[in-house]
């Protein structure tokens, strides 16, 4: 069952897709992220993603998202099934986001190149300040603060196929 939602920013709900991109060394991408209107909620590492635009599918907006985010191009056949979803709330800017996710696997024939941030957003020029390609045992071990925030603990379960079903999570 879902908790309330605080009731402290006007709430959007939206349907959006993330992604778990990994290179040919089984690295995953992850952006080192701050919300510079919410100090408070410090810096954490997230996957790359974000919202279906109308009439988009989780597979058109995980193509988008991928190119503009990091300039890396891939082909609707390179992304994975949406065996991960979850439902999530979090504060984002001057809203309450609340959304239905799905992640998708991404695998790179290469090394994980660097990143292209020509066509992001411009929160997202302010709010990704950083990138790293984490070995996924190192990502795991180190646990570091994510979002999603089950990140370290359920990757290995997703990169095996196993199908997983989140309960909703109350990130921020």
């Amino acid at each position: 069952m879902q908790p309330e939602l605080p009731r402290d920013l006007p709430v959007i709900e939206r349907r959006a897709v993330r992604l778990v991109v990994l290179d040919a060394a089984a690295r995953v991408l992850l952006f080192h992220t701050r919300d510079p209107e919410h100090p408070r909620l410090g810096v954490w590492w997230e996957l790359p993603g974000g919202g279906l635009d109308p009439g988009e599918t989780y597979l058109d907006a995980a193509v988008r998202e991928l190119r503009e985010e990091t300039g890396i191009v891939v082909a609707p056949g390179q992304v994975g099934a949406p065996t991960w979803r979850r439902r999530a709330s979090f504060v984002h800017r001057r809203l309450r986001h609340l959304q239905d996710e799905v992640v998708v696997p991404v695998r790179l024939p290469g090394p994980g190149p660097d990143i292209d941030e020509t066509h992001r957003l411009d929160y997202e020029v302010e709010d990704y300040f950083g990138f790293r390609w984490w070995p996924v045992p190192e990502l795991v071990a180190d646990r570091p603060r994510c979002y999603p925030g089950r990140l370290p603990e359920l990757l290995p379960v997703f990169l095996a196929g196993t199908e997983i079903d989140e309960p909703f999570e109350l990130w921020s």
